[in-house]
């Protein structure tokens, strides 16, 4: 059985009623991580609130999708669109950053920005992950390897979800997430062959069930556990409705139902249940099996 847990919620600064979820998922349950997107409207805001909670591993959630950058580097023009917003689709970017250098220079120019913006705010990251799964691009994961080493940062998400959790007996997931999964899986596999040292945890959950960890993918892990390595993460996604729009996020009544299972009793005892330990990637280094 899984002897550690990470369990991060992802998007935090995107808007006050996920920053409120964040707060609410770790006083009230069992999230013990979050990653700030720190070019996004909440920004602030979840800085104030992770400084209440010493508890809370808070790690960068790198963003070349959503929003305008932080870098006033001028080199940053290659990743906008004419009214200044980050222009490219995950695909896009993917091919972009393996074709130009003058796109792989931009993505770590505001890279570095984002990771210096949270720690000039006085919050020393424990982890790198990113909004739509962007660092996973090799190419991609080995700037943000670059800029670890450069921030001392000792942890990076590493995507890669076994393909088991896509079928049962554990919870339904689409064709879609599955096919997401798929794709993680794959560079994860590169990514880790690269540059295993960043890489902490055994496997990642979540990715196919994206939107759905809800009370039965909890209750999946307590039960179905028994294959997954001695440390994972689960990947959330907490929050209220206010200040998000289906135009941004196809996330939205989900997240509340999100938060209701991160805060459930019922999560609770299945991690009691099972022996687990929650632990944020701050803490790894300093716990003993």
């Amino acid at each position: 059985m899984v002897k550690k847990i990470i369990i991060n919620a992802d998007d935090f600064g995107w808007s006050e009623g996920i920053n409120q979820a964040v707060e609410q998922a770790h006083t009230e349950g069992v999230l013990t991580s979050a990653t700030i997107m720190p070019n996004m409207p909440a920004a602030e805001q979840a800085v104030e609130i992770a400084k209440k909670l010493p508890n809370l591993g808070v790690g960068v959630h790198l963003n070349l999708m959503e929003a305008c950058p932080l870098s006033q580097d001028g080199c940053v023009a290659a990743l906008l669109d004419e009214e200044g917003t980050f222009a490219f689709t995950p695909g896009r970017l993917a091919v972009k950053s393996l074709l130009s250098k003058e796109v792989r220079l931009a993505i770590k120019a505001e890279f570095a920005a984002q990771i210096q913006w949270v720690i000039d705010k006085g919050i020393k990251p424990t982890h790198l992950d990113s909004h739509k799964h962007i660092h996973n691009f090799p190419v991609i994961f080995s700037i943000v390897c670059s800029l670890a080493r450069s921030f001392n940062i000792s942890a990076i998400r590493w995507s890669f979800e076994p393909k088991f959790v896509c079928f049962r007996p554990w919870p339904f997931t689409s064709t879609t997430g599955r096919q997401r999964a798929s794709v993680v899986r794959k560079m994860a596999r590169i990514n880790r062959l690269q540059h295993p040292s960043f890489c902490k945890a055994g496997a990642l959950l979540g990715v196919a069930h994206t939107g759905k960890v809800d009370q039965s993918y909890w209750r999946a892990i307590a039960r179905y556990g028994d294959n997954l390595p001695p440390v994972i993460e689960v990947m959330t996604h907490p929050g209220y409705t206010e200040g998000l729009e289906e135009a941004d996020t196809r996330l939205i009544k989900q997240r509340k139902v999100e938060l209701d299972a991160l805060c459930s009793e019922r999560t609770k005892q299945y991690m009691r249940d099972v022996g687990m330990v929650l632990t944020h990637y701050g803490q790894l280094e300093n716990q003993t099996d």
